[in-house]
């Protein structure tokens, strides 16, 4: 099982990422507060602006203060 840093030292497995977006379109946005309500969100921005959403396969959105290409760099560097 591999896992990949998404800043602050917070780390996910890799197995169970389904895509990492930029928070800023309104669907993305529509999202975050859906899993916000309903209690499947994971914030990892310890108060910093979100810069990364990070959906699982297991229905919940994780939410980094690390930009998805700096993320995605870190695991490529790793392999």
């Amino acid at each position: 099982m591999k896992f990949m840093n998404i800043g602050l030292g917070n780390w996910i497995s890799c197995d169970k990422v389904t895509a990492i977006i930029s928070p800023e379109s309104a669907p993305i946005k529509r999202l975050v507060q859906e899993a916000r309500d309903s209690g499947t969100i994971i914030d990892s921005t310890y108060g910093r602006r979100t810069k990364a959403v990070i959906v699982m396969t297991t229905g919940q959105v994780v939410l980094s203060s690390v930009l998805p290409d700096t993320i995605i760099n870190k695991v490529q560097k790793s392999t």
